[in-house]
């Protein structure tokens, strides 16, 4: 498993946990098994450019933004989406 994988992985769940999302609840928005989206948050699998694009309308932020990694940590990575996404 790559860690490019992983860290899209997890930002996918810090996002969806900052708008107060269960993974049930997401995945239905976006049409997916809770599984899969449960793989996708793990980094065992990739999401396809069409779940991106779900994800990113449901989620409202941009496609790009799943892919800003940088070195900051969990914690303030939360407190960073609270401000933007309120």
């Amino acid at each position: 498993m790559s860690d490019f994988k992983k860290l899209l992985g997890k930002k996918i769940q810090i996002i969806r946990k900052s708008k107060g999302l269960t993974q049930e609840k997401l995945a239905e928005l976006i049409d997916i098994e809770t599984p899969s989206l449960s793989y996708l948050e793990t980094g065992k699998y990739s999401p396809s450019i069409e779940t991106l694009q779900k994800l990113s309308e449901v989620l409202m932020i941009e496609p790009w933004e799943f892919y800003y990694f940088n070195e900051i940590s969990e914690d303030k990575m939360k407190t960073e989406l609270k401000k933007s996404f309120g």
